[in-house]
């Protein structure tokens, strides 16, 4: 398979060889691809982008901007000619009703509140864990806050953890902080190349402390002050959050095709609660309800049944793709034999990233079997275009996580989110080494001005075949030439909460 580290060149080459041998069928998409344009989808993110605008610049789940935003999702497809479905369910909400204050002395630090954090102003002693690493290690594996250990005793007096980033999720440092009786948390970024920037990042879970974070250098200046004597810091946070509020994924799928044979095709709905997020995932959700727009015009006949699915509070953790998976009945969670996901398809600094179903490139994340054979769909079809594209970890980090926890096949495209750019990759798609994908990534600056248009024209043409090849192949994904394995197996997936 293509990495992106290879010259262009190099890369078109070896994808002439990548097509698994029980490769799906190669189905021309011309027709919905050029029904499928840059201006259709920008129809969308504008109304998307004026719903944010009306309603405090957000579409989060728990809103209004995302009441608005569903109800135009379900007012376009059955215009559509799509018969709709709405599955509510509840989740915690949160956002921040004031900015956070990190200060010690005299100096205040550049902070910013987790997601889930508690609410409050703590001034105590600051202790750093026992194994905090500055300077950092040359690859990223400090285990800071991952061991109930790493603590020292917090006392009778309130005292502030200082973590480092790294290794277990967020929500772990959390914990084994709170386990062990400290106040508040302060979480530092880890200090190697691309993780050195201001961290804050989802808990995944409700804590009753406040939880913010610092950048690496900053952390590791106040790492350096703890060691030299006492330091005491004050951390406040001003939050809300509401563990019963309501969001809702919204369903529709093509009259024809197989009912027996279904194909999910996902895109979450929702921003984060800081912006308005028209490339995350205004992108993803404009390309696929654009692509369901032109496949019910040009009237289209699957063979396989396709489902559309536009997912409630993902910023939340994957919440509204996890609820579709863990509630629907077993019957009908069989029928599915794959799930494609888009999210974020128009990043300013892009590079045409497919998930890397084989593993070829993160061994480590590999995907159940079948998702080798979707991710080849996509890398064929650049290649076909005379277009390099690249291989983005399967880690769980999108609403595909839920599906592939159960075995079901899975890929989809992204242009990238928080990584930073490499050289390499600058040389093969354009842009700028050294910047993340997204600059305006979970930022009030994701706005319709955040996203590429060639990103848009080339991974919404690569979105619309791979939905049109999956929905009318006869064959592929295993080596029966089936679409279904006869078993699933559930594998391991990794939190969304990045470490």
């Amino acid at each position: 398979m293509r990495k992106a580290a290879i010259p262009a060149a190099a890369l078109l080459l070896i994808g002439l060889a990548a097509t698994p041998a029980n490769a799906v069928d190669k189905v021309n998409s011309k027709k919905l691809r050029d029904a499928v344009t840059v201006n259709g989808i920008l129809g969308h993110e504008r109304v998307l982008q004026r719903i944010a605008n009306q309603n405090g610049g957000t579409r989060a789940s728990g809103t209004a901007g995302f009441t608005a935003s569903a109800t135009y999702v379900k007012d376009t497809l059955r215009a559509a000619g799509y018969r709709i479905s709405e599955q509510e369910f509840t989740f915690p909400f949160f956002r921040d009703l004031a900015p956070a204050t990190l200060s010690a002395g005299s100096t205040s630090y550049p902070t910013d509140t987790f997601t889930y954090s508690g609410s409050g102003t703590v001034t105590g002693a600051l202790v750093p864990t026992t194994d905090v690493q500055v300077p950092p290690p040359a690859t990223p594996g400090v285990t800071s806050g991952c061991e109930a250990s790493d603590f020292p005793p917090a006392g009778d007096t309130p005292a502030v953890a200082l973590i480092q980033r790294g290794t277990c999720t967020f929500a772990v440092k959390a914990s084994n902080a709170v386990a062990a009786g400290y106040d508040a948390v302060i979480i530092f970024n880890e200090g190697q190349t691309g993780r050195t920037a201001l961290v804050t990042g989802d808990l995944g879970q409700v804590f009753g402390i406040p939880i913010v974070g610092l950048s690496y250098d900053d952390g590791a200046a106040l790492v350096t002050a703890a060691k030299a004597g006492p330091v005491t810091v004050t951390v406040t946070t001003s939050t809300e959050t509401d563990l019963d509020a309501k969001t809702s994924n919204i369903l529709a799928e093509t009259p024809g095709g197989d009912p027996d044979k279904v194909l999910v095709v996902g895109a979450h709905l929702d921003s984060v609660v800081d912006g308005p997020g028209i490339n995350d995932n205004g992108s993803g959700l404009s390309t696929t309800l654009e692509i369901a727009k032109q496949l019910s015009a040009l009237k289209v006949k699957p063979r396989q049944k396709v489902r559309f699915a536009f997912w409630g509070a993902e910023e939340g953790g994957l919440l509204g793709s996890e609820h579709y998976v863990d509630t629907l009945p077993d019957a009908d969670l069989a029928k599915i034999f794959a799930n494609l996901n888009f999210d974020m398809v128009g990043s300013p600094n892009y590079v045409r990233f497919a998930y890397d179903g084989d593993g070829s490139a993160f061994p480590a994340s590999t995907g159940p079997a079948g998702s080798g054979e979707i991710e080849a769909v996509f890398h064929d079809y650049f290649t076909a275009q005379g277009l390099a594209s690249g291989e983005k970890e399967f880690n769980g980090r999108s609403d595909y996580g839920p599906f592939i926890a159960v075995g079901i096949p899975a890929g989809g495209l992204s242009s990238g989110s928080d990584g930073v750019k490499t050289a390499a990759e600058a040389e093969i798609y354009g842009g700028t080494a050294g910047i993340i994908y997204d600059p305006c990534y979970h930022k009030a600056c994701d706005t319709i001005n955040n996203v590429s248009t060639k990103a848009l024209a080339e991974l919404g043409d690569g979105a619309a075949h791979g939905i049109y090849t999956l929905a009318m192949t006869k064959s592929g994904l295993f080596p029966d030439g089936s679409l279904r394995a006869a078993t699933r197996t559930p594998m391991p997936v990794a939190p969304r909460s990045d470490s």
